[in-house]
């Protein structure tokens, strides 16, 4: 047994050895690992930039070289390195043609570098035609430059190589949008939508995609959901208030574009339609004042915008008249009253007696009075047009022989806008007199204090 101890002894030392030397050469590997991997690339360069000084085009340096710059994202030192491999003839010993342009584009779509990007992809696809990656970026390459055909081409590619690659059905969607197809854009829109549930612009283009198929229910429902979107949410209240606006529910339009307009940070051309367009709704609404103010801001920022002068000055004068918004604007009744308002006091210190009225759509309204004055007694028609612009003969023509239907002694021919040439020498020889707008403006202005006095007890 005391013979035993000895080996023993021998044996725990060289236990303890064992050990002790592998945790010294764990620290060494361990705390030199980076080191290594330094060399290692410092070898690579080193080895490969010494060959490139022998042959400034050795294809297995240039490969090492654009790999190491690749592999650390230093996209401009890569690209160079593969723009030259991409230059080598097809077949060289030890050329990957295939990896060189793929890694050229990357570098150069890293770089935003679009035509070098395209024409490395183009190379690409070239030498293989079956790489998701390829077809996809030069698909989406091709959709920036509004190649829309081309671009569906290639990501129908990429789609069938990864049929749940959700940027492939996105750019696949969008293409077959902008080609006006909405029907095929919705098929891809919504699988990429579901897998990508936050692209909010995907969505906002599946509701125009409803819009154009007429399915403007389902649109809503999307524009309303993006109204509050700080991104999407103007031009989604735009078009949501477009589509109201067609349907005629003027207040949810109102609304619609009263949202769009509290956003921050609205691109100019939006912002402008966003104020036209609530200006138009509020005019529908016979809110002329709160139109003008949006009409004045746009007139200040893009004085040529549609016909912005022209509303400006026709409902400038509307809003400080508002017998003549009533005449023009305002609902039927209120129309006839006004129109029974002048006819009472159309001729001074006479007695009136209203007969008849007659109503021709929205066109016009037909007022047939006794009027018995001082000096004469007669049957007077008025006719009161509230279509604007060039009246011609042939109303006046029908107004002539309306008269002598009832058989009046003279006809009042009123409009808001002017006669034409013909229609005023159709009446130079006959009974009817013709009232433009400028001397019915002034009838408006003083209508109001006239029919007061009409009907006021006279002073003793």
């Amino acid at each position: 047994m005391l013979g035993m101890i000895p080996v023993i002894m021998a044996f725990l030392a060289l236990v303890v050895i064992v050990v002790l030397f592998m945790l010294i050469m764990g620290r060494k590997k361990g705390g030199g690992s980076g080191g290594k991997r330094s060399r290692g690339k410092d070898a690579v360069i080193k080895d490969a930039t010494k060959r490139l000084a022998q042959n400034p085009r050795d294809p297995a340096a240039l490969s090492d070289l654009g790999d190491v710059y690749f592999q650390e994202e230093k996209w401009a030192e890569a690209m160079k390195n593969y723009d030259i491999l991409m230059e080598l003839p097809p077949g060289t010993p030890g050329l990957n043609e295939f990896e060189a342009s793929f890694r050229y584009a990357l570098s150069a779509m890293k770089l935003n570098l679009t035509d070098a990007a395209y024409k490395g992809f183009t190379t690409a696809r070239s030498l293989k035609q079956d790489n998701f990656e390829v077809n996809y970026n030069l698909g989406l390459l091709e959709f920036q430059k509004k190649n829309y055909e081309k671009a569906i081409q290639l990501l129908s590619s990429a789609k069938s190589l990864d049929p749940d690659s959700a940027p492939a059905l996105r750019y696949l969607g969008h293409a077959y949008f902008r080609v006006k197809k909405p029907k095929e854009a919705m098929t891809f829109i919504r699988k990429a939508i579901e897998l990508a549930p936050d692209d909010k612009e995907s969505l906002y283009t599946l509701a125009e995609c409803y819009y154009e198929a007429n399915q403007t229910e389902q649109a809503l429902k999307i524009f309303d959901h993006l109204r509050a979107d700080p991104v999407m949410g103007p031009e989604a209240c735009l078009l949501s208030g477009t589509i109201r606006t067609g349907n005629h529910q003027y207040e949810g339009a109102i609304q619609d574009f009263e949202i769009g307009l509290k956003h921050q940070n609205i691109k100019p051309d939006t912002l402008v339609d966003l104020r036209y367009r609530l200006a138009t709704a509020y005019l529908k609404q016979n809110d002329i004042g709160k139109a003008l103010v949006l009409l004045n801001l746009i007139q200040n920022d893009t004085p040529d915008y549609k016909d912005v002068s022209s509303l400006i000055g026709k409902y400038r004068e509307l809003n400080a008249n508002k017998n003549l918004q009533i005449y023009t604007m305002a609902p039927q009744a209120d129309f006839v009253a006004l129109c029974r308002k002048i006819v009472m006091i159309y001729f001074p210190r006479a007695k009136v007696k209203i007969t008849n009225i007659s109503i021709q759509k929205s066109e016009w309204a037909d007022i047939l009075a006794e009027v018995d004055t001082p000096k004469w007694s007669d049957v007077i028609m008025f006719r009161f047009i509230r279509t604007p612009g060039g009246i011609g003969e042939l109303v006046v023509r029908d107004f002539h022989s309306h008269l002598k239907e009832v058989k009046a002694g003279k006809g009042i021919c009123i409009t808001i806008g002017n006669f034409t040439e013909e229609a005023k020498r159709y009446t130079e020889a006959r009974l009817i007199d013709l009232i433009e707008k400028d001397r019915l403006s002034a009838i408006l202005n003083t209508v109001d204090a006239k029919a007061a006095m009409a009907v006021s007890p006279k002073k003793k």
